[in-house]
């Protein structure tokens, strides 16, 4: 299941993310600090997506609220929340 995500109080505009069975197969996202965001989607893929959320959930860039690292671990929530639901349908 892939989605598109809209993150919310940090540079990156766009985020798509793609888990298959709760496992994280694919990252790519728009705008934002190239080099780390390229490095975090070279390292997720092939992660239990609820370990990936564990780890970044709750990071802050400087004086924001909240971070790439932390909206992207919202964004696979909404990810894995929406595959369990096509599961149970």
């Amino acid at each position: 299941m892939t989605i598109q995500y809209k993150p919310k109080g940090v540079c990156s505009q766009l985020m798509n993310v793609k888990i298959e069975e709760g496992v994280v197969r694919e990252i790519q996202v728009l705008g934002g600090c190239s080099g780390n965001l390229q490095g975090i989607s070279k390292l997720l893929p092939g992660m239990k997506a609820e370990d990936a959320i564990q780890r970044m959930a709750g990071i802050k860039c400087g004086y924001k609220a909240t971070s790439c690292p932390d909206q992207l671990a919202k964004a696979l929530r909404i990810a894995l929340d929406e595959e369990a639901k096509r599961a149970d349908a």
